[in-house]
C-alpha cells in the first residue's frame, strides 16, 4: 500500500471533521497547517496542548495514532520533518505557487 492509499484508508473517525482538510493539505500539498496542527506533527506537546481547541485538548492521543498509522512517516516526528515536508510539496510535490488554501 502507497502513501496516498494509506490516507484514503485512513481512520478518519479518529479526528474531528473540521480538521481533515488541514490535515489532508498538509499530507497531500504540503501546506503548512494551522498552530495546533503544525505542534503536533512537530511532536511539540506543550505547545499543542497551548494551542488545542476545547475539542483537541482531549483527542491528542488520536492524533498521534492517526499521524503513525495512516501518513506517510517523513511528514511528521519533528520541526526539520515538517518544514522538508512543506518544501518537498508532500505527496504530490505541489509547487509552492500552487498550494490550495
Amino acid at each position: 500500500m502507497d502513501d496516498e492509499d494509506l490516507m484514503k484508508h485512513a481512520d478518519w473517525k479518529l479526528i474531528p471533521e473540521y480538521m481533515h482538510g488541514a490535515i489532508r493539505r498538509y499530507v497531500e500539498h504540503g501546506k503548512r497547517p494551522g498552530d495546533f496542527l503544525t505542534a503536533v506533527i512537530c511532536n511539540d506537546l506543550f505547545r499543542a496542548v497551548d494551542r488545542a481547541d476545547d475539542t483537541n485538548i482531549k483527542l491528542l492521543a488520536r492524533y498521534v495514532i492517526f499521524f503513525y498509522n495512516y501518513t506517510p512517516h517523513e511528514c511528521w516526528g519533528s520541526e526539520d520533518k515538517a518544514k522538508a515536508w512543506i518544501a518537498s510539496g508532500g505527496l504530490r510535490k505541489t509547487p509552492q505557487e500552487e498550494r490550495v488554501a
